[in-house]
């Protein structure tokens, strides 16, 4: 195998002076050097064609024992040195100290046609940063963060990348639920990759322990390799940076709005600084619109992390980050103007999304009270958000008393629709066809429009289990199936058509898929 090794992270940022692997403070540097753990039988479940080729890796060389034991943890890749990053963090809004690469080990730095990649195993074992946890990761949300980084690429929302999924042929001791009943599973390790796992966390550890000589190293580290656009580091430089990992962290919420992702648990050590969604652990999809829906079991009391939040915590998180930013910037007033331009720009950005969900291409001053009085009406009863905006671009401007009608598959029980709601329905429906008279584009091409932004297939909770399920038994053929599928989320791809369907009645309550904990 080779690669075009280029390990600038370590070669330009302070190291950890102690070499030994054990759980403590790490003060004065960026990482700390560790070793993956050995492995009793790795075994190679899936691989991405895409991010093989991405990185320069033949198809030969994925099956080859060599790629194995690397993606694996089992060997060290030639000219490198494998280390886990030191970050702290704000953890459901309160400051946690030092947080780091807990069970993610960094393998190296690769490029290839011009782009630059980072390779990170999860669940490759201890590192400092664990605390009192054993390193490692299971089966379960390791199917789950490879199958899901992948997906959103294909949607279209920035995110890390995945290029393998493997078992380690070890048993992992894990509470599901955290209720005193922890149980073996079997350990698994997926390799992530991304231009760079920078968070939030990574400047605030250094600004909370007033190391700002560290701060100012790595922030110029980040902007000469992933901003350099932005020019020599300098006071207006750093403005220009937070500015553009502002704008970054704004599109991304915008996205996962769009398709209807919730994160759950939007931590600071879990933003990336290049506007990346990270760290899949109890993520979901909205199955009905529910702007407080959140998918995190740790989050179900305060609901911090729900969908409608979203964009809240995205702002609060960039604040955090303004602080930690200020000792190189000493300029309150155009920190908070920045801060305010997100909040602007939400609102306008969000419409425009909105929008094109609708397809609506002209501007109108009362598409704002025609948005809020369909997601008002999304809430009268359970409905689906990804059947319903699909299903909504069969929608003729010529007979909106079929609106209704077009759209009932999106509702899990259609009895609810009594007259009432009926009556609120078919008024947005025959608003929302005198909205699109004002428009030029042809039935066919905005349905075409439509379809490009709200997909058909999209990684349901209960879809994953399933796959989950049949892999515990030593069944993998559903996580391909799936892969594939998540591919042309867009597409009609009738031969996949059972999978868009509402979540079963037997996903309602089950764990897993509708209730996740961080141990995901």
């Amino acid at each position: 195998m080779k690669l075009d090794i280029k390990n600038t992270f370590i070669k330009e940022l302070p190291a950890d002076s102690m070499q030994e692997n054990t759980r403590r403070q790490v003060e004065n540097a960026c990482f700390s050097y560790v070793l993956p753990k050995k492995t009793a039988k790795p075994e190679l479940l899936h691989v991405s064609p895409e991010m093989l080729e991405n990185l320069g890796f033949s198809k030969e060389d994925a099956q080859s024992e060599e790629f194995l034991k690397v993606f694996t943890g089992n060997a060290v890749l030639h000219n490198t040195q494998p280390y886990a990053m030191c970050y702290g963090g704000h953890q459901f809004g309160n400051w946690a100290g030092q947080l780091g690469d807990g069970r993610a080990i960094n393998l190296a730095e690769v490029e290839h046609n011009n782009n630059h990649w980072a390779l990170q195993l999860k669940g490759a074992g201890e590192t400092p940063y664990s605390r009192t946890a054993d390193g490692l990761a299971v089966l379960r949300s390791s199917i789950r963060e490879y199958l899901c980084s992948e997906a959103m690429y294909h949607l279209g929302v920035p995110t890390t990348r995945a290029l393998s999924l493997a078992l380690s042929g070890d048993a992992v001791l894990r509470d599901v639920m955290y209720n005193g009943n922890p149980e073996y599973e079997k350990g698994a390790i997926v390799c992530r990759v991304a231009p760079s796992f920078l968070r939030f966390g990574n400047y605030e550890i250094f600004a909370a322990r007033q190391d700002f000589k560290t701060l100012k190293t790595l922030v110029d580290y980040t902007i000469k390799h992933f901003f350099n656009h932005l020019g020599k580091p300098s006071k207006e430089t750093y403005l220009a940076f937070f500015g553009e990992v502002s704008q970054r962290t704004l599109e991304m919420i915008i996205h996962w709005q769009r398709v209807g992702f919730v994160h759950g648990v939007m931590n600071t050590d879990n933003m990336s600084i290049l506007g990346l969604t990270i760290d899949y652990g109890p993520y979901g999809w909205l199955e009905g619109f529910d702007f407080g829906w959140t998918p995190n079991t740790t989050d179900r009391q305060h609901k911090r992390y729900r969908f409608g939040n979203q964009p809240n915590i995205g702002l609060w998180n960039l604040y955090k980050l303004a602080n930690a930013l200020y000792p190189l910037i000493e300029e309150t007033e155009a920190l908070e103007r920045i801060l305010d331009e997100y909040k602007l720009d939400f609102e306008t950005k969000s419409l425009a999304m909105m929008r094109s969900k609708l397809g609506l291409e002209v501007e109108d001053a009362f598409d704002v009270s025609l948005v809020q009085e369909l997601e008002d009406n999304l809430m009268l009863t359970e409905t689906d958000m990804t059947i319903f905006f699909r299903k909504l671009s069969d929608f003729k401007i010529e007979k909106p008393s079929e609106g209704l009608e077009i759209v009932k598959e999106a509702f899990y029980i259609s009895t609810e629709i009594v007259e009432e709601i009926q009556q609120k329905w078919e008024t947005w429906f025959q608003r929302y066809a005198d909205r699109l008279g004002q428009e030029q584009t042809a039935s066919e091409e905005r349905k075409e429009n439509m379809n490009s932004v709200n997909p058909k297939y999209v990684l349901r909770n209960y879809m994953a289990q399933l796959a989950i399920e049949d892999a515990d038994k030593g069944d993998y053929k559903l996580i391909d199936e799936l892969f594939q599928m998540l591919k042309k989320p867009y597409e009609e791809q009738p031969e996949h058509g059972k999978w868009f369907a509402k979540r079963p009645d037997w996903a309602r309550h089950k764990v897993g898929c509708s209730m996740l904990s961080c141990s995901s």
